[in-house]
């Protein structure tokens, strides 16, 4: 990787926004990010998945979240499902369908899609729901030479390094006499401590992981220690000329802002102030979006509503390193998100922060004419799919509450 970077030509974006400092160059926000111990958040999400410790405890244990309370509820209430239920159903009316939601660790996987040769989460999960495909579809599969799978749609995919932590997907099937509980236990014995399925329920016909959700929350967690554990962030506190100093990068010969003087400590509560500006607005976030056709890059396909974007600083528990790590949490919930959008909101806002912009300076750079004007993608380590909300948005449920 290291090679590959010292072999490519960076052409640095020309920003007209002030700033107190220059911002990095797209080598070294990389550089910056990709510096840091990430295994000790790995390590974290991995506890999580397994039920070893609570996202909640990383912001007090007066913080839950609801995640039951959905638009579509499961068959033992007294829904609309029931009503349906009772009436003679046939063809494709007459399919059970199925909730499923899952708790995988993002390391442990290529990313949710499956693609051949590669450990993906969807090919898990796939797997084990052959054994509850009805009898044609399972004749089907075996006259065209094909594994005999379920297909699983879900709500959203997740890259590779991406926890999911309350991810949904559902399954249908038209086998009589399917249970929750089976299609559980399945699945919990194809990546044991790796995924989990945190609970089933047979839901309405109409329910879709994806186009029936409100609202998707996820979480990143940044270490504020680089690689050598060294303390890269002032807390709340503003900045001061003696928080500058350059040991990452070398940028010479590399762009015409070399001998400008560059930061590399920002403050938590300035990204926190960058954020909220996102909130309640529906912008284009086609400068913040990554690896997107041409023909989604403008309009509403790149159109998002941030419910909630907020920064706080907090510490993982302690582990097998013997310390506690702090760490910078980033909070954001929308309607939708972009390919690697939250990992490059993240980068940028630190980016931005560490040179001391603008608060409306994430605003500015939705008007941007390329996207080298935000930060690469921040690792996908620190990333989470948190949950994902069928009801209406509840600004009282999320982890880092307003002030």
């Amino acid at each position: 990787m290291d090679n590959q970077l010292e072999s490519e030509s960076h052409v640095h974006y020309n920003h007209t926004d002030p700033c107190k400092y220059a911002r990095w160059t797209a080598r070294e926000s990389f550089q910056f990010m990709y510096a840091r111990p990430w295994e000790r958040v790995n390590d974290f999400y991995l506890n999580v998945v397994n039920g070893n410790l609570s996202l909640p405890l990383l912001f007090g244990a007066e913080t839950v979240l609801d995640h039951n309370h959905t638009e579509f509820q499961a068959l033992s209430d007294k829904t609309e499902l029931e009503s349906v239920v009772s009436e003679d159903r046939s063809g494709r009316w007459a399919r059970n369908t199925f909730k499923i939601v899952l708790s995988y660790h993002g390391s442990s996987f290529d990313g949710w899609q499956k693609q051949p040769g590669l450990k993906t989460v969807q090919s898990i999960v796939e797997g084990p729901l052959g054994k509850f495909v009805d009898e044609k579809k399972a004749q089907l599969l075996k006259d065209k030479g094909l594994p005999i799978e379920g297909c699983a749609v879900v709500a959203g995919r997740t890259d590779k390094g991406v926890t999911g932590l309350q991810q949904v997907c559902s399954f249908y099937t038209w086998k009589k006499d399917v249970k929750p509980r089976d299609i559980e236990d399945a699945i919990n014995h194809a990546a044991p401590g790796k995924l989990r399925v945190i609970s089933v329920s047979e839901v309405s016909r109409v329910f879709h992981p994806n186009f029936s959700a409100k609202w998707r929350r996820y979480l990143y967690i940044f270490p504020l220690t680089d690689g050598g554990y060294r303390d890269q962030c002032n807390g709340n506190e503003d900045f001061s000329d003696s928080s500058s100093y350059n040991e990452i990068h070398d940028s010479a010969g590399k762009d015409n802002v070399e001998n400008e003087k560059k930061s590399y400590v920002f403050s938590v509560g300035k990204v926190n102030q960058l954020l909220q500006k996102l909130e309640g607005k529906l912008l284009s976030y086609k400068m913040f979006a990554r690896d997107t056709k041409a023909s989604r890059n403008d309009g509403p396909p790149t159109e998002c509503f941030v419910f909630h974007a907020r920064a706080m600083e907090t510490r993982l528990p302690i582990t097998d390193y013997g310390e506690e790590t702090r760490v910078m949490c980033v909070e954001l919930v929308a309607n939708r998100f972009l390919r690697k959008m939250v990992r490059v909101l993240v980068a940028t806002s630190i980016r931005e922060a560490a040179a001391g912009a603008e608060d409306d300076a994430l605003m500015k750079l939705m008007d941007a004419t390329c996207r080298r004007a935000t930060a690469p993608p921040a690792p996908p380590d620190g990333l989470c799919l948190v949950d994902v909300g069928y009801a209406e948005f509840d600004p009282e449920k999320c982890f880092i509450l307003k002030d």
